[in-house]
């Protein structure tokens, strides 16, 4: 599973966007951030900025150019928890799991907003909004 769009407040199409990429093997859905005017693996605690809509087999070269969808807060993304989720309430936020693609049960310094959930094991369905941390919690 990776980062799809689950749903649009006000029903538009979000548009690709190309930017450069660093040495990463970019996934379909894979959760990305810009850093030193490269996009890069966003994970933990790192707000992703962007939504990989490319695949590859081999990392790129760093520079290269890659389509994606740029992160609002208007759209909700669908993925799957990484970790089982059991104390986890709708509206608190969890961070994104190393591997991009998916959320943890880890709540501390949240950057991914739970909206709803099929269950709460590993694996299960949950959509989120990708809105970044609490000011307070760092």
């Amino acid at each position: 599973m990776a980062f799809t769009i689950h749903s649009v407040e006000g029903g538009y199409i979000p548009s690709w966007e190309y930017h450069p990429c660093s040495a990463i093997t970019p996934v379909v859905g894979m959760a990305l951030y810009q850093n030193a005017g490269n996009l890069a693996l966003a994970s933990g605690t790192t707000t992703p900025t962007f939504i990989s809509m490319t695949e590859r087999t081999a990392a790129l070269t760093a520079g290269d150019s890659i389509p994606v969808l740029r992160v609002n807060e208007d759209i909700i993304w669908q993925t799957e928890w990484s970790a089982a989720a059991t104390s986890i309430k709708r509206g608190q936020k969890v961070t994104i799991a190393t591997d991009g693609l998916r959320v943890t049960a880890t709540t501390t310094g949240g950057v991914a907003q739970v909206v709803d959930f099929d269950g709460t094991a590993v694996g299960d369905k949950v959509r989120v909004r990708l809105v970044g941390p609490d000011p307070a919690s760092g």
